[in-house]
């Protein structure tokens, strides 16, 4: 249940990236494609154990980071989904009052009175139910696990108030139990769409990242990595429209796994290339608010095609 685990990184992290370089190699091996800033912020989290808050629009991939280290380091990921009003019967743990009950009415048919022996027994960890950040600071034989807070800015700051202690000291005190505390802390990443700021506070106990759009260039070599069957000449065209899209005054602009979408869908429509017609009809795979759709008529869809052409 304790344990003494440290805080820093490097030897007692093994298995970890040994350089940014490596770090980029990682994540290119979960078919992640990302610029050396962002890789030097990944390396120094995973090198120092500090947890990496990251932020940016919906759809740049934020969240695909930690999938893609959980995925490569051969971790087990625990994600807790943030939304207002998030509790932490939600997020930490609870008790199983079903089954307490339960065990509580046998012990008293079989003539067991001692309120003390009914209380350790009904208070043990086999009714305890044990939520995401409980969980998190369990270290299975492959190492720590990789611990997702998505959409943190949802939440409330009660919530970021709890999170500050846990993210400190990497422990939860359970009442009827005691310390749970982490051997090995997790590796953290906590990701905000900026719907509201979070508390500096919580900020200052993680590295950061701003997790933007990726330039044309990057964005293609994604289609590639991501989409390996495409027709060169459909993704270059998809980029240059996409980059276009996100240049617009949209309610909602789209996001990389849009870009992805887009791409698979025309190849499911045996597109080799997009023309005014394919590109109105496809509008739904790529912009998610009826608004934003009509915004764009087949005369503007030809004129934007004319743009990708020429460059």
């Amino acid at each position: 249940m304790t344990g003494d685990g440290a805080r820093d990184g490097g030897p007692s992290r093994p298995g970890l990236p040994a350089s940014v370089e490596a770090t980029v190699a990682l994540l290119r091996g979960g078919k992640y494609v990302c610029d050396t800033s962002l890789a030097t912020s990944v390396f120094l989290a995973l090198k120092l154990g500090r947890p990496l808050f990251l932020e940016g629009d919906a759809g740049v991939g934020k969240t695909e980071i930690a999938k893609v280290l959980a995925a490569t380091l051969g971790r087990k990921l625990i994600r807790l989904q943030c939304y207002e009003g998030l509790d932490l019967s939600t997020a930490v743990y609870e008790w199983s009052y079903a089954r307490q009950m339960l065990a509580l009415r046998l012990l008293e048919a079989s003539g067991t009175r001692d309120k003390k022996a009914l209380e350790a027994d009904i208070f043990s960890e086999t009714y305890l139910v044990k939520r995401p950040l409980l969980e998190a600071l369990e270290t299975p034989e492959e190492g720590a696990p990789v611990l997702l807070i998505d959409e943190l800015d949802r939440t409330d700051e009660p919530f970021e108030a709890f999170l500050l202690e846990l993210l400190s000291d990497f422990q939860v005190t359970v009442p009827e139990l005691g310390v749970y505390r982490a051997k090995e802390p997790p590796i953290v990443i906590i990701t905000s769409n900026r719907t509201r700021e979070v508390h500096d506070a919580l900020k200052r106990r993680c590295f950061y990242h701003w997790v933007d759009y990726p330039t044309a260039e990057r964005e293609l070599e994604i289609l590639r990595v991501k989409v390996p069957d495409a027709a060169a000449g459909l993704s270059q065209q998809v980029v240059d429209l996409i980059q276009q899209l996100r240049a617009r005054d949209l309610f909602k602009v789209p996001g990389i796994a849009e870009t992805i979408d887009w791409t698979e869908a025309l190849m499911a429509l045996d597109r080799v290339e997009l023309d005014p017609t394919s590109f109105t009809s496809t509008l739904g795979v790529v912009l998610k608010y009826q608004d934003d759709i009509k915004a764009i008529s087949e005369a503007e869809a030809k004129a934007m095609l004319d743009a990708a052409a020429a460059g």
